[in-house]
């Protein structure tokens, strides 16, 4: 049995939802039961503006290998734009 495990960040961007173009503020991230994912459990990941209300969301529902292999391309991706100089160094 798995118990829901959530943790919440604050962000800056932008999401497309069914209104269009809005401002990013937030992701609530779980492991919990997907709604709609064919898994027992998903890593979960609603990006939110919560002062819009509940149309301001866009959500995903991942595979733990999905999500695990997101980060990983979502790190190599930064890494490579730092190494060519299109942001800061750490």
């Amino acid at each position: 049995m798995c118990t829901m495990i959530v943790e919440k960040v604050k962000i800056e961007g932008s999401g497309k939802g069914t209104g269009g173009w809005f401002k990013l503020e937030g992701a609530n991230v779980s492991y919990d039961h997907p709604f709609d994912a064919p898994y027992e459990h998903a890593l979960n990941i609603d990006f939110v503006n919560e002062s819009l209300g509940p149309s301001a969301r866009v959500a995903v529902e991942l595979s733990e290998s999905a999500a695990r292999a997101l980060v990983q391309t979502i790190l190599n991706v930064l890494d490579q734009a730092e190494a060519g100089g299109h942001i800061p160094r750490r």
